[in-house]
């Protein structure tokens, strides 16, 4: 494995951004020549970064046979769009080096969860916007994802808001923006295919979130495979003793297939 912390920095970054890759050695005697990417976002309500949704989940994809990335984006008092363009700036980054580095270019993904899944899904819906393309000197194409993997993401400003996590990304700009940034309205035929999980239970990020999403993108004809588990809260990860939370809350079985699911998804919507 290849690891490396690579410096992002956007107009608006914190000094704490980057994004950590984890690439697969290539090896002549494995007859894989490119292997696609997962850049990870994790939650945190756009206040911290969690590092249960971080690490754990790209050692999770490696054992899979897929490259993975998680990026450390920056959280207030940084706004949007900085993050946005963070995850903009990995992409680029990846797609830059995919030869070098043996990365499916047409195959990189992006996976949050939570308030990271809110970003994730948000690059879903914004990617092609001139904007970012123009910020990061590029162009649309270039910027594109495969897909999107959202753990119980935050994407509604409406009914079923995590509402925490709208004033900490908008801040000052919170009353103006906050309908933009309900991303069930922003779906579109540029948006990705998307995998989606949540919990019944989840008392913090309702399952409405996903539910909207789901519903938003069936409408567009986008595919989207969506899994609600009965049991369990939120901001379980991995749902097992790897990522389980320092008072034993975040080992739930019945939660812990879906990164197999994911796997299955992947391979049947995005790899064949």
């Amino acid at each position: 494995m290849i690891y490396k912390e690579y410096p992002i920095k956007v107009e608006g970054s914190t000094d704490k951004a980057y994004l950590s890759t984890y690439l697969i050695s290539h090896s002549d005697e494995i007859n894989i020549r490119k292997r696609p990417l997962i850049i990870i976002c994790p939650g945190g309500g756009y206040c911290f970064v969690s590092e249960r949704e971080a690490e754990m989940l790209a050692m999770q994809w490696l054992a899979l046979g897929y490259h993975a990335a998680v990026l450390y984006y920056s959280v207030e008092p940084a706004v949007y769009p900085t993050a946005l363009l963070e995850l903009a700036t990995a992409v680029k980054m990846m797609k830059e080096h995919a030869e070098e580095w043996y990365i499916d270019a047409d195959k990189i993904l992006v996976e949050g969860s939570s308030a990271g899944g809110h970003l994730a899904a948000s690059y879903g819906m914004f990617w092609n916007k001139e904007f970012i393309a123009k910020k990061l000197g590029t162009s649309s194409d270039m910027l594109r994802p495969a897909g999107m993997i959202l753990n119980y993401p935050v994407i509604t400003s409406g009914e079923y808001a995590h509402d925490d996590s709208f004033r900490s990304l908008l801040a000052g700009n919170y009353e103006e923006m906050k309908a933009e940034m309900s991303l069930e309205n922003q779906v579109s035929a540029d948006t990705p295919p998307a995998f989606i999980w949540h919990t019944n239970e989840d008392g913090l990020v309702p399952a409405e979130n996903s539910l909207l999403l789901a519903l938003a993108m069936r409408k567009q004809g986008i595919p989207v495979e969506l899994h609600l588990y009965a049991k369990g809260g939120h901001g379980l990860s991995l749902a097992d003793d790897r990522t389980n939370g320092m008072d034993g809350w975040g080992n739930v079985k019945e939660c812990q297939s879906w990164m197999t699911l994911a796997d299955t998804w992947m391979k049947e919507v995005i790899l064949s």
